[in-house]
């Protein structure tokens, strides 16, 4: 099949020049160039198929790999998304491995002829061979997108304006800040925020909280916040939508991402006002890449009408402490006035930045 067989354009429509193209790539992980080279396929064809062909070795799961580029390209229904783990040893030069690795893209394919193969890889040429097609190489040099999946597994906050949102909310360092009422939570999130110019989110609790007493007040102008009722169903809620709120703020944030709290602190909060954390709750903690507990020594308690707990801060502080503890997720205690606080919570930050990214190494050629 070559590009003369496709059929004739209909009145105003531009004929592809090939009925079906392929790319396969690791996509280890998915950053701009891939996207250029899938869009430059879409362009030229009536149907592409990209096959993620990973070994298992890797560190990103196929299911994530595929379900990002299929996000990425839903604008271009044409283009099919497959995976298939190819755990074969890559060796250009042998003919019996190349059998191994076609067979796996051909699986892919389901039986369906290709009549150009897309690559910016030197293989590309063998590959289309091997599939009596035409090649088609894209952009070989990296000058129009000057990125390689080696060079963003290597920094990949160097290359994080190359990556798409949802290779970011997987790649991107969560920070959490969490302590007692009146210890400066929110101020040390939106300070942190700031310092390295990336998003963070805020309390969802605290907003829930200004809405039942707003919804008090309607009935009862008196109502404070001491007259305000919790029940599990609002913890449960309270967890969803932070969460939902920090999966949205991963989405567009830089390498770091702060957080004013989460479901591991709700369930503590949970315990304050009820007695006793639920397994719903307790059960949506995560592991973020970092805890931060604000102290209450030495931090005024301020009342600005949505608080209610002085008298249990330095309970909760301890409660806080215990619960981190066995986490298995490193925590910082902020202590002092603001500005030493900070101090310490960007040393720590630095610090997890500099560690940077574990990417186990894909197979490499022989």
């Amino acid at each position: 099949m070559t590009g003369a067989d496709v059929p004739a354009a209909g009145p105003g429509e531009c004929r592809p020049e090939f009925r079906h193209g392929l790319v396969v790539g690791k996509f280890y992980p998915p950053h701009a160039g891939h996207h250029a080279l899938i869009e430059a396929a879409a362009a030229r064809c009536a149907a592409v198929t990209v096959v993620v062909a990973p070994s298992r070795r890797e560190s990103i799961p196929l299911a994530d790999r595929v379900a990002w580029l299929r996000e990425a390209h839903a604008a271009t229904p044409w283009v099919r998304i497959v995976g298939r783990y190819d755990d074969h040893p890559v060796d250009y030069a042998d003919p019996a491995i190349w059998d191994l690795h076609c067979a796996v893209f051909r699986d892919a394919l389901g039986g369906k002829l290709v009549d150009a193969v897309f690559s910016s890889e030197a293989y590309g040429g063998e590959l289309a061979r091997r599939f009596d097609a035409v090649p088609v190489c894209v952009d070989p040099d990296r000058r129009g997108v000057p990125v390689s999946g080696t060079a963003v597994r290597a920094d990949p906050a160097a290359h994080w304006h190359l990556l798409g949102p949802a290779v970011r909310a997987w790649l991107v360092r969560r920070v959490v800040v969490v302590g007692a009422e009146s210890t400066g939570t929110t101020t040390m999130a939106a300070a942190l925020a700031a310092h390295y110019g990336t998003a963070w989110v805020p309390e969802y609790g605290r907003e829930l909280t200004a809405r039942k007493l707003a919804e008090l007040r309607r009935q009862r102008p008196e109502a404070t916040v001491f007259d305000v009722a919790w029940d599990r169903a609002d913890f449960v809620e309270v967890a969803r939508e932070q969460q939902a709120a920090e999966d949205a703020a991963a989405r567009v944030s830089g390498p770091l991402l702060c957080c004013d709290t989460d479901a591991r602190a709700t369930a503590v909060w949970e315990e304050r006002y009820l007695g006793s954390s639920s397994p719903q709750v307790r059960a949506a903690a995560r592991r973020p890449a970092l805890y931060l507990l604000t102290d209450h020594e030495g931090v005024p308690f301020v009342d600005d009408g949505l608080r209610d707990g002085e008298q249990l801060r330095a309970w909760m502080t301890g409660r806080f402490r215990a619960e981190l503890a066995g986490c298995g997720v490193p925590v910082v205690e902020l202590r002092g006035p603001h500005e030493a606080r900070l101090a310490i919570a960007v040393a720590a930050c630095d610090a997890l930045l500099a560690a940077g990214w574990a990417f186990a190494d894909p197979v490499l050629p022989a």
